[in-house]
C-alpha cells in the first residue's frame, strides 16, 4: 500500500467523532494521526535515508583504493590512474558490492514514496497552469531514475555489462530531464517574493545542483572519449571524479526535499499503514 499525503486541520475547527476522531466517518483522521504508534519529522527522515548511498557510495570508494588499488584503476590503455570509476568501485568486488546494493535497495522504499508525495506536490503547484501532465511526467522520471539505480546497483558492469549499461544510461537521461523539468515546474508557479525561506533555499539549491550535474557528465563524457582515444595517465581518473560529482550532485537536488516539507512529519499506525502530513 502506497503511503498517503494528508494535511492535518486544527482540531479545534474540525468536527470530532466517536473515540476522538476528527469527521464522522469509520476513518482514522486526524485523530489517528495523532495517536500513531510512531511520528517522526520528515526532515531527519530524509537526512537519513540520504545518508545511505552517500556513506555506501564513500566506503565503495575508500576501499577500493585501499585494497583493491590496481584492479579497480586498471583499463584496456595500461597507463596509471588514482580514481576507480563509478562501475569499479560499486560493483565489481567485495564487500564493496554488498554494501552498495544494501544502501540503495534500503532507501528506494523510501525515494518511491517520496516521487508520490512529489507528485501531488505538484499537482498542486500546477493546478492553475493547466499543465497537470507535467507533475505526472516528473513522477515518472523519478520512478525511472530510481528504479535505474536499482537496476545498475543489482546489475554490476561485471556480471551483465549490457543491463548494467543500460540502467546507468536510462539513470543519467531521466535524472537529467527530472530535475530541469522540475526546477522548470518550480519557476512557471511560484513567485520569488512569496517563497519562505526555507522554499527559497530549496530551489537555489535545485538551479546551483542541476547545473553542476549537467557540467559533470559533459565533462565525463569529454574524459572518457580522451582517454579512449589517447590512453593519457591520469585522464580516467578525471573521469571517474566527474562521475562522483554526477553522483553526489544527484543526491543533493533529491535532498532539496527536506526544504520543500520541511514541516511535514511521517505517521505510522499499525491499522492505517504509513501516512505523511504537511503539518
Amino acid at each position: 500500500m502506497l503511503p498517503q499525503y494528508e494535511r492535518l486541520v486544527d482540531g479545534a475547527a474540525s468536527d470530532t467523532g466517536p473515540g476522538g476522531y476528527a469527521g464522522s466517518g469509520t476513518g482514522g483522521g486526524v485523530g489517528s494521526l495523532r495517536r500513531s504508534k510512531f511520528r517522526v519529522r520528515f526532515g531527519r527522515l530524509a537526512v537519513a535515508t540520504v545518508m545511505l548511498p552517500v556513506a555506501g557510495f564513500l566506503f565503495c570508494v575508500i576501499w577500493s583504493l585501499l585494497y583493491n588499488f590496481e584492479q579497480a584503476n586498471a583499463t584496456h590503455c595500461l597507463v596509471y590512474n588514482f580514481l576507480p570509476s563509478l562501475s569499479a568501485a560499486i560493483g565489481n568486488y567485495q564487500p564493496q558490492r554488498f554494501v552498495w546494493q544494501f544502501s540503495v535497495l534500503f532507501h528506494a522504499p523510501f525515494r518511491y514514496a517520496i516521487a508520490f508525495l512529489y507528485k501531488n506536490h505538484h499537482l498542486t503547484l500546477l493546478s492553475r497552469k493547466h499543465r497537470k501532465e507535467w507533475a505526472y511526467l516528473a513522477c515518472i522520471l523519478n520512478i525511472v531514475e530510481l528504479s535505474s539505480l536499482v537496476g545498475l546497483s543489482l546489475w554490476t558492469s561485471s556480471n551483465n555489462y549490457e543491463i548494467h549499461k543500460i540502467c546507468f544510461s536510462a539513470f543519467v537521461i531521466c535524472s537529467i530531464i527530472y530535475m530541469y523539468l522540475v526546477v522548470l515546474i518550480n519557476r512557471l508557479t511560484r513567485t520569488e517574493e512569496l517563497l519562505t525561506l526555507a522554499e527559497r533555499k530549496s530551489l537555489r539549491y535545485k538551479r546551483r545542483l542541476l547545473l553542476v550535474n549537467v557540467a559533470s557528465i559533459m565533462f565525463a563524457v569529454y574524459f572518457f572519449v580522451r582517454h579512449n582515444n589517447h590512453c593519457e595517465p591520469g585522464i580516467y581518473s578525471l573521469f571517474a571524479l566527474s562521475e562522483y560529482v554526477f553522483v553526489y550532485s544527484n543526491i543533493g537536488f533529491h535532498m532539496t526535499a527536506y526544504w520543500d516539507f520541511i514541516n511535514a512529519h511521517v505517521y505510522f499506525h499499525w491499522r492505517t499503514g504509513i501516512h505523511f502530513s504537511a503539518v
